[in-house]
């Protein structure tokens, strides 16, 4: 393989577009071309990256040469058809959340990667951000005491999806970080959502997710909210961990302050006289170096596919999100009945995953890419 990574960047949206400024900046990596199928948006692009090849054609970009990767931002349910088309290809993939819409399809890329020795990552871009991971920092070495509870709050006056709901769009983002911190995956879940802009996709939605050893977790999202929030908190016996997303100054601030049962071993005398240890310290923000997420990820991919490294957010990792959102999609239908998780996922390559080395072109991508 050679020093500098050869990558196409398949849909140049509102996002897409970010993919080809970092990977044309990256010095171990050149932007071969760039793939968009809407024509005034591939207009463009080519007037303000007049020296990268642009087609609308996916298939003529992965036969050029030098392309070994592929990095993949197109509408959330064209995910699975765009990156089965590339590692089909014998491409390495980075492709947005969600990896897929189903967990049948998100399991059948993990393997088709696994078998053809290729790298999938899914672009989940709190993994690298550096304030989340302080925060797991803090849960890693024990710092919180006993983990609680956490919560997250992701709202905003949009922007609103055409393809999936908000639930998807945003809780995707808190439920892969979720994972992270707790290192496992949720038991059950319960939501409900609403559909208050008229719209045939939930654009609000409040989440539950119940963790091993008892460990809640609770997400809200909106498109409906006046007030843009990127919020997460995380509360133990010991500690209270904010991370603040849109404040550049204290985006983590820590609350060394905490409650927990009387450590004296005392039963009560009667209902009322229960004992709690208080603990009343100090609030601070510790410092987070300064770093663009996007940027600390492509980079991260890069360093995957030439140096054979495994990938934070995987294709498993990936996965996993996928089919907690599934499990949160038929709570949502029966308005919040708790629904529990069945990790019934393969771990072995199936045989036809293998076998398959041609891609059917009767099922072609013809949807926009976004």
């Amino acid at each position: 393989m050679a020093d500098k990574l050869g990558v196409v960047i398949v849909g140049c949206g509102y996002w897409g577009v970010n993919y080809v400024r970092l990977f044309s900046e990256l010095p171990r990596t050149q932007v071969i071309a760039i793939c968009e199928q809407r024509p005034e948006r591939l207009q463009e692009i080519n007037k303000r990256f007049p020296n990268i090849y642009a087609t609308p054609d996916l298939e003529e970009a992965l036969a050029l040469e030098g392309v070994e990767a592929a990095i993949i931002s197109t509408t959330a349910t064209t995910h699975y058809e765009v990156t089965k088309q590339c590692l089909l290809a014998g491409k390495h993939v980075m492709v947005e959340k969600p990896m897929a819409t189903t967990t049948e399809d998100a399991e059948r890329l993990t393997q088709m990667a696994e078998a053809r020795n290729l790298k999938l990552m899914v672009g989940h871009i709190f993994l690298y951000n550096a304030g989340v991971q302080l925060t797991k920092s803090y849960i890693k070495q024990g710092k919180m005491g006993d983990l609680y509870y956490l919560y997250a709050r992701r709202t905003n006056l949009g922007p609103i999806r055409h393809d999936v709901n908000a639930l998807w769009d945003l809780a995707t983002h808190d439920v892969s970080i979720f994972n992270h911190f707790m290192e496992t995956t949720p038991e059950w879940v319960s939501a409900v959502g609403g559909k208050y802009l008229h719209t045939s996709r939930e654009d609000v939605g409040f989440i539950v997710l119940g963790y091993p050893n008892e460990v809640l977790a609770h997400i809200h999202v909106s498109w409906a909210d006046p007030a843009k929030v990127r919020e997460i908190v995380v509360v133990g016996s010991e500690k209270r961990v904010v991370f603040n997303d849109l404040d550049p100054m204290e985006r983590v601030k820590v609350f060394e302050k905490g409650i927990a049962p009387s450590s004296n071993g005392a039963e009560p005398a009667n209902y009322g006289e229960y004992h709690f240890d208080i603990r009343d310290g100090d609030i601070y923000s510790p410092k987070v170096e300064a770093s663009e997420p996007l940027k600390s990820e492509c980079n991260h991919f890069v360093d995957c596919v030439l140096n054979d490294a495994h990938p934070i957010s995987d294709g498993r990792n990936g996965l996993e999100v996928v089919h907690v959102m599934e499990a949160i999609n038929r709570s949502v239908a029966e308005r919040g009945r708790p629904v529990e998780i069945k990790w019934e996922i393969s771990q072995e390559i199936q045989p036809q995953i293998i076998s398959e080395t041609s891609y059917d072109h009767s099922r072609r991508i013809t949807s926009s890419f976004h």
